[in-house]
């Protein structure tokens, strides 16, 4: 896919994801969104994935381990085919399949339930070392927060990773520099990033996580990587294309009302016109 159509895709997932939460009255746009532009280059460029066979043994895995931005993850899935875009609108509803959460058990293309913060990337080195072990070609991709690499159990499968040398993994940090309480670096700052995971024996690509030309390059460069695991730290915009919560720590997990929704999503189609008329 060109840039252009890469855009064109993000501007929908961004659509999905706001109805989503807005139709749930819960939920999480904000990391949501910053993402969504890697959420859009790994399904829709990156991965050896189909979504007509969601369990195909050979498809390369992604673990989301902040496992909060479902909205994201789950509006990706729905354009890429894996259900229905409408079925968005039943997130965290009782009876639904989407959850609040990512669930492997009952939703196509989820890889790994995740929610508990700081475990998904151990789950996604243990994939990594069990496609070495059986000699696939499989790659594995695991997005983190920048506030959930806090935690300790992070850098804990960060130094299994460097240690056994796991080029077929690729760990994304969404780096929007904020958090449920504010900005990272006021919680308890993990910077430098670059720099922690270098000593635990990472090739590190450090990107705009919100430009199609840099996360191309970044994804590219990982996948020449040989004897060592990437880390690409991408630095995004905390609810990326929606004016009011852009660099908000409050929309971390809180859902638009109907006049903040009408507002979002009236953004979102202009930004949705002025790409087709590119």
């Amino acid at each position: 896919m060109t840039n252009l159509d890469l855009e064109k895709t993000a501007a929908c997932i961004r659509k999905g994801i706001v109805t989503a939460v807005h139709s749930a009255a819960s939920g999480h746009p904000g990391g949501s969104l910053s993402a969504a532009d890697i959420f859009t280059y790994l399904y829709f460029e990156e991965m050896n994935i189909d979504p007509k066979n969601p369990k195909m043994e050979d498809r390369d895995r992604l673990v989301l381990s902040k496992g909060h931005v479902a909205p994201g993850l789950y509006a990706t899935l729905a354009q890429r085919g894996y259900f229905p875009v409408e079925d968005l609108k039943s997130l965290r509803h009782t009876g639904s399949y989407l959850q609040g959460h990512p669930d492997m058990k009952h939703i196509p293309g989820v890889d790994m339930s995740s929610g508990s913060l700081g475990q998904g990337l151990s789950v996604a080195v243990g994939m990594a070392l069990a496609g070495k072990m059986k000699k696939k070609d499989y790659r594995v991709y695991a997005i983190t927060g920048d506030g959930e690499i806090q935690e300790g159990q992070i850098w804990e499968a960060a130094m299994f990773a460097g240690h056994r040398k796991l080029d077929n993994l690729v760990v994304i940090v969404d780096n929007n520099n904020l958090q449920i309480d504010g900005a990272i670096t006021d919680v308890c700052s993990p910077y430098p990033i670059d720099k922690k995971f270098e000593a635990f024996g990472f090739h590190v690509i450090n990107i705009d996580g919100n430009n199609f030309d840099e996360i191309r390059a970044a994804f590219k460069e990982a996948g020449q990587t040989k004897g060592m695991p990437t880390a690409i730290i991408a630095k995004t915009v905390k609810g990326k294309g929606i004016s009011f919560m852009e660099n908000q720590a409050g929309w971390h997990g809180k859902a638009p009302n109907d006049e903040e929704y009408a507002i979002a999503m009236e953004e979102l189609k202009k930004a949705g016109e002025a790409l087709c008329q590119k």
